[in-house]
């Protein structure tokens, strides 16, 4: 089946961000005397930034007063880091220029809110090459729901079918496939592997590179 539009997460996919996700929330929790375990940290990955914070809450109540709060602080520190501290991932580059060199639709449908997405993807000198970018902060549901999904191919005028989408996580994977999309999964290996997505997505890739070596190989967008 040929595609129309791809549609890319972002941290752990086309930004090498989750290492520092992680290094700043280990960072506010640790300053308020708790242990950051990684089961606490797992429930959050490709999260919504505010229903993962609510999580952290939860677990760390001294964090702050409200969720909204520890969000707020968790973004201020990423936000602050040296902007050399934000690299893209192993082909991300290079498979943003094929799609723009190609004029595909294209979107970012991202589990951070706005104000990061903007940040790092002009860190990276990607603002013309991907024009569509779009924050599940504003839909009813975070991912694993399937809503930033359904709004990015809508946005783009076309049936979910007709998007692939790239994904690093496991709720981004299942958002994905919810909305009815194929979804190429290339799992960010600083904290999962190949094999955690064997009983959720056939299609799993080792990296970019080799899932541009399969939309060539295929003719997925010819």
């Amino acid at each position: 089946m040929g595609y129309s539009a791809l549609i890319f997460d972002m941290d752990g996919l086309l930004v090498d961000s989750e290492p520092v996700w992680h290094e700043v929330e280990l960072d506010l929790i640790e300053s308020f005397g708790y242990v950051y375990s990684d089961e606490v940290r797992n429930l959050g990955i490709g999260m919504r930034a505010d229903e993962f914070a609510a999580i952290l809450q939860q677990h760390y109540p001294r964090l702050g007063d409200s969720a909204a709060a520890i969000e707020s602080a968790i973004i201020k520190r990423l936000l602050a880091l040296p902007p050399e501290r934000i690299k893209a991932r192993p082909g991300a580059d290079e498979i943003v220029r094929y799609a723009a060199t190609r004029q595909l639709p294209r979107a970012i449908a991202s589990s951070s809110t706005q104000i990061v997405i903007e940040h790092f993807v002009g860190l990276m000198g990607w603002e013309e090459l991907i024009p569509n970018r779009f924050s599940a902060q504003f839909m009813a549901r975070g991912k694993p729901a399937p809503d930033i999904y359904l709004h990015a191919a809508a946005q783009l005028g076309l049936a979910p079918a007709r998007c692939l989408a790239l994904e690093d996580s496991r709720a981004g994977t299942l958002a994905a496939l919810a909305a009815g999309m194929t979804c190429f999964t290339v799992p960010d290996l600083s904290h999962s592997s190949l094999d955690d997505f064997a009983a959720v997505n056939g299609n799993v890739f080792r990296d970019l590179y080799a899932v541009m070596a399969e939309i060539e190989a295929k003719g997925l967008f010819a």
